[in-house]
């Protein structure tokens, strides 16, 4: 429900606050009833070069606007879509050597970067590498103002903190995900 004040865990009991939270919690269950292997994998804040997320969006109006209003209190972990389709693969892959040797069992993680900022953190560090990338002359943007969630009403009620820790996943398959702004970094380098 975003009310915990530190990274969500596996283990927390889950409490949806919208509809979309409530399909993937009536996904997961589905999945855990059937009586077959299986990986479930929590990830939140994706975004990528291609499709409608937020890292778009922002570059889009940071060429078309001056001022942007940020919300600046909702909690998360932006999670590029490559680390979230690359990170997948090694975890198929030692997975299958798992069922091969009889040693597999089914599981829950959260798959994220490490690390959590705010919309508004998100937004600033995508102008600051945008600038970096020398395409000052392209962007319109000047200020990104911090406001807060009530002043920015969704139809959706949206959790204050969707961070999740992924001490198990890095544990468990001798990862360690990089930071949520080295990896915005790299996608951005990639896209220019």
């Amino acid at each position: 429900d975003g009310n915990k004040q530190t990274p969500y865990t596996e283990t927390d009991g889950p409490k949806p606050i919208n509809i979309y939270g409530a399909s993937k919690l009536a996904g997961e269950q589905a999945i855990q009833t059937i009586d077959a292997d299986h990986m479930i994998l929590r990830t939140s804040w994706v975004y990528g070069s291609r499709g409608n997320n937020f890292l778009l969006t922002m570059l889009k109006l940071m060429k078309e606007r001056e001022n942007l209003r940020i919300i600046n209190d909702q909690r998360g972990t932006p999670s590029w879509a490559r680390l979230i389709a690359e990170t997948t693969a090694h975890i198929v892959k030692q997975s299958l050597l798992e069922r091969q040797q009889k040693t597999f069992q089914s599981g829950l993680y959260h798959l994220t970067s490490s690390g959590q900022t705010t919309w508004h953190g998100f937004a600033e560090k995508i102008k600051s590498i945008a600038q970096s990338q020398n395409k000052r002359d392209v962007l319109k943007i000047r200020d990104i103002s911090p406001i807060t969630t009530c002043e920015y009403p969704t139809p959706a009620k949206r959790p204050m903190n969707s961070s999740m820790s992924i001490n198990k996943l890095q544990d468990k398959y001798n990862l360690t995900m990089p930071s949520w702004d080295a990896s915005l970094e790299l996608c951005m380098e990639e896209m220019s």
